[in-house]
């Protein structure tokens, strides 16, 4: 009876194992890569039951609702702030889910300190004055209140401004496509990327030299730092950075060919539309698949691959093109 008992509470175990697995890896698996192209289509239909027309920043707005939603609805939902297994074991997708959260954030709060104001005395939009802090809750929060439910009201807030935005009698509502704002949000896409492609690059380990006074005899810091450090990920954490530069790279895809759309006009009269597809083109192929089972870390020309150095390579081609977008942007 008892021998019974043990093969009967060991294949319980066996079933929730399996089950608890299975359920890990469908949650596990990454959107695809959205076709904007649907997604202006998506864009005029939607502004077309409203009665309205597709405006400039409408693709933009339409975008960064899309992204957000996706973070949310995907399989298995949000999974960074669950308590419970399985998701409570994984760490690949929330730390994705990290890297398109940090890119929404951004976004956002360009969208409301530059692309909504036409100077810097004018008003914020009462919208995304709304939406913006509800995107920076502490993106573990799981009550009181949920990261998932303040996540919720700040995509309420954003199509609330979608809705005005496309509304002619109401032109408190704005976008605007200028140069100036497009290198602002180039200006944190710049310091997003060259964090991820050093903490990529960290994977080997490296001896950096502190240049953070570099070109100003005059310069200070708070406290000493020695002159050279070995800088290096550790080994627990190389796949979190990897999925993390995964999902900052898939929300961004999506930006850029967002504003691809909406600043068509400035980027044409810079003769920086070319810079921009280069700059999709490296960011597609962040989104390659990964074949092997597990993020390898080998060690400079070692015999084993090194998915991050992979991943640093094309994140720091992105970010050279997005410094010679902003170049371009800055020139008269």
């Amino acid at each position: 009876m008892e021998n019974f008992t043990a093969k009967r509470v060991l294949g319980i175990f066996l079933v929730l194992f399996f089950l608890g697995y299975g359920t890990s890896v469908y949650w596990g698996l990454e959107p695809d890569v959205m076709d904007i192209s649907e997604l202006v289509v998506k864009s005029k239909d939607e502004a077309a039951k409203e009665g309205k027309k597709l405006v400039v920043g409408y693709t933009t707005t339409t975008t960064l609702i899309t992204v957000a939603e996706t973070l949310l609805d995907k399989p298995g939902g949000y999974l960074s702030n669950d308590v419970i297994p399985p998701s409570l074991l994984m760490d690949n997708m929330p730390a994705w889910e990290l890297g398109v959260l940090e890119q929404v954030r951004d976004l956002s709060l360009i969208m409301r300190k530059d692309f909504s104001r036409s100077q810097s005395q004018s008003m914020e939009d009462k919208d995304l004055k709304v939406a913006q802090p509800k995107f920076n809750i502490d993106s573990k929060s799981w009550h009181l209140p949920s990261a998932e439910a303040e996540y919720r009201e700040a995509i309420k807030a954003i199509y609330s401004y979608r809705t005005r935005l496309a509304d002619p009698n109401q032109s408190d509502a704005q976008f605007y496509a200028r140069a100036d704002n497009l290198a602002a949000w180039l200006k944190e896409v710049q310091s997003r990327l060259g964090s991820l492609s050093q903490k990529l690059s960290s994977s080997v380990g490296r001896h950096a030299i502190n240049d953070g006074l570099a070109g100003d005899s005059a310069a200070q810091q708070s406290t000493y730092t020695p002159e050279e450090e070995l800088i290096k990920t550790s080994w627990f954490l190389t796949d979190d950075v990897f999925y993390e530069a995964r999902g900052a790279s898939w929300a961004l895809l999506h930006f850029m060919k967002a504003i691809e759309v909406d600043f068509k006009g400035v980027l044409e009269k810079k003769n920086a539309s070319v810079s921009v597809r280069q700059i999709i083109r490296e960011l597609e192929e962040t989104q390659e698949t990964v074949w092997s089972p597990m993020i390898l870390n080998g060690s400079g020309f070692g015999l084993m691959a090194n998915h991050s150095l992979v991943m640093a390579n094309y994140i720091s081609r992105a970010n050279a093109a997005v410094i010679d977008l902003s170049e371009l942007l800055n020139k008269g």
